[in-house]
């Protein structure tokens, strides 16, 4: 599940279509409301109703950020997908100071932070 990740770069639009109607398939098969989506993601419901049924025209912000959230609840998160996370990548790089013990330090705390949702596999 992690193709829209892996080549969003080179993404035909019937490869975004597919891969937006795949991800509402899996939505709908874990109970996922457009309405939980939405808010996850701070957008509406009707951008994220128009991503899902395929309405797409050209990669976007929001595209991405569905496809990355459908990839979270399909066996969890893969390294790939977390280094190809600009606002995650950005933020660990404003705050590591590039020791070891700092990156055990931040490591602790990101897994700490597990327990808010538990519904999102951690690998």
């Amino acid at each position: 599940m992690h193709l829209c990740i892996q080549i969003c770069s080179i993404m035909s639009l019937e490869i975004m279509q597919a891969r937006a109607l795949q991800a509402a398939q899996l939505f709908k098969e874990r109970g996922v409301r457009q309405s939980d989506i939405a808010s996850a993601l701070g957008t509406s419901q009707s951008q994220v109703s128009r991503v899902l049924a395929g309405r797409v025209s050209r990669h976007t912000k929001l595209f991405e950020e569905i496809c990355r959230y459908a990839d979270s609840f399909d066996g969890g998160v893969s390294v790939d997908l977390v280094r190809q996370n600009d606002e995650l990548m950005s933020a660990l790089a404003e705050t590591w100071d590039g020791t070891v013990a700092h990156s055990r330090a931040l490591a602790a705390v990101i897994r700490s932070l597990g327990v808010l949702n538990a519904s999102k596999p951690i690998r």
